[in-house]
């Protein structure tokens, strides 16, 4: 997810189908065009102007009426995936944030903690302990599986007293307890389980909130690895959106102020200038996903990258008018997909589309009328 979107004007083509001239930046992904298809005229329902900032809480759900006091979350396509798949590897899936908050939230509307330092993730990846630290994983394994005993002894007495609204929260209590019973039995088994072996130097955390870009090329190439190395098949990244002046030349006002442009000039050429820059890290992780061979494929054609807002429009808070960008996954690429704005299908459209591709057997995922009309 891009927090503030992109300059619609400079994103979408101005043509659909597949002989669509490119916007200018998509000029930027040209050598990769029959890698990815660009979606206009998606939408979230149920979200607003007033609360536009917010929806980064749906963005990965769906769920209505974020930024409200009523809001109650859902959960959000990678873990609704991971459900299914998030047994296969050593992770689940990953959490991973340029800045603080991630995108990802359990079934029961919990937004789930984000990785924010490169290094960490790495060492949690790649890094593997001696024999006493692994022995005092697997001793707080077992502390953590006695602690949970007692709590579903203690709420089997308190059940029987609880009215039914209250019995209602109490089985959602009990349902995360029992997901992180399972997760705590798959967890010993790859504690055992040697970590693999990358030729690689660990990344440096950059403290600099505003260097955006490096940021995002640090996040991009842990995904790379984790999915190279099969240690994740899911991952999740918030991409950062300063208030502060990032460190690019010819930028001299941060992110968040450009992208509230009110069509200034000035602005919106210093917005280009990171957008463009933007742009190019997402080309050169694509590049990498291509390069890198899986049995008789590559990891790209293997692996369905979207990248997407909650914003429309920074500058006037409209949540209509999504920027989408699918590449990979083995659908056949090369189109702009255009829809009328003004009546747009759910964007939860794409994400049935997405995990039907994963395997799943679903038509459904929260606001969603169907699968995505026009992905091939």
């Amino acid at each position: 997810c891009a927090p503030l979107g992109f300059y619609q004007p400079n994103f979408f083509p101005a043509s659909a189908g597949v002989d669509y001239k490119p916007s200018p930046y998509l000029e930027l992904l040209d050598d990769l065009r029959r890698d990815f298809t660009v979606v206009s005229g998606l939408a979230h329902a149920g979200t607003s102007p007033g609360c536009a900032h917010q929806a980064t809480a749906s963005f990965l759900t769906g769920a209505e009426g974020a930024g409200r006091p009523s809001f109650r979350n859902s959960i959000s396509l990678d873990q609704y995936a991971a459900d299914a798949i998030g047994g296969l590897t050593r992770f689940p899936s990953l959490v991973l944030s340029g800045e603080g908050l991630g995108l990802s939230w359990t079934r029961t509307g919990a937004q789930i903690p984000a990785d924010n330092s490169p290094s960490r993730v790495f060492a949690r990846l790649f890094l593997a302990g001696d024999a006493r630290e692994v022995g005092q994983q697997l001793r707080r394994l077992e502390d953590g599986r006695s602690i949970l005993d007692d709590v579903r002894d203690q709420a089997s007495q308190l059940a029987g007293q609880l009215g039914a609204d209250d019995r209602e929260k109490l089985d959602e209590y009990l349902t995360s307890v029992r997901d992180l019973e399972r997760r705590m039995a798959r967890d010993e088994a790859w504690v055992r389980t040697p970590k693999p072996i990358v030729n690689v130097e660990p990344p440096k955390d950059i403290a600099n909130a505003a260097d955006l870009l490096g940021r995002a090329r640090l996040m991009f190439d842990l995904t790379h690895l984790a999915l190279q190395t099969d240690s994740t098949r899911l991952v999740t990244i918030m991409l950062a959106g300063s208030t502060y002046a990032p460190p690019i030349p010819g930028v001299s006002l941060g992110h968040h102020d450009l992208s509230h442009h009110g069509k200034d000039p000035g602005k919106l050429d210093q917005l280009k200038i990171i957008e463009d820059e933007t742009l190019k890290t997402v080309r050169e992780f694509l590049l990498k996903l291509k390069r890198s061979g899986e049995a008789e494929a590559n990891l790209l054609d293997r692996t369905q990258v979207f990248l997407g807002s909650n914003l429309g429009d920074a500058s006037s808070h409209s949540v209509r008018n999504l920027p989408v960008l699918l590449a990979g996954g083995g659908f056949r690429h090369g189109r702009h997909l255009a829809f009328a704005p003004q009546n747009p299908p759910p964007l939860c459209n794409l994400y049935v589309s997405m995990l039907q591709r994963l395997g799943m057997e679903t038509d459904r995922f929260a606001n969603s009328t169907g699968t995505l009309t026009g992905l091939v």
